[in-house]
């Protein structure tokens, strides 16, 4: 027997179990605020499917989508943040992912010199 996996907290905001400040929908993306702000404007552009747990494996399996997450992101960026922008991956866990589902963060406004921007 097989069972289906847990949805990932994103899957449950992109079908509004989980409330969130979203900012931006296509048919393959969504983009909301992230709950605890790194930077004055912290965006979160993620593909509605958790096919893909790191950027990674979306790079090997769907370079389209990872195309149109970083076209988002600097939209977004045009329009939050005078397209001045940090996007980043985290892989791995070591590396600060803690949502294995791939996601980018888009972190805009003055930011600390040398800073990573997210944990």
């Amino acid at each position: 027997m097989s069972s289906t996996p847990e949805p990932t907290v994103f899957e449950r905001i992109a079908a509004r179990e989980i409330p969130a400040e979203i900012v931006f929908e296509s048919e393959r993306v969504i983009a909301f605020r992230d709950i605890a702000p790194k930077a004055p404007v912290h965006l979160l552009v993620v593909p509605r499917t958790a096919e893909y747990r790191d950027v990674v494996e979306l790079g090997a399996g769907d370079p389209a989508l990872l195309q149109e997450i970083v076209a988002t992101a600097a939209e977004l960026a045009r329009e939050h943040c005078d397209g001045q922008f940090r996007l980043i991956f985290n892989t791995g866990e070591a590396a600060g992912q803690t949502v294995f589902h791939v996601h980018a963060h888009v972190l805009g406004g003055t930011l600390p010199e040398g800073s990573l921007g997210t944990e």
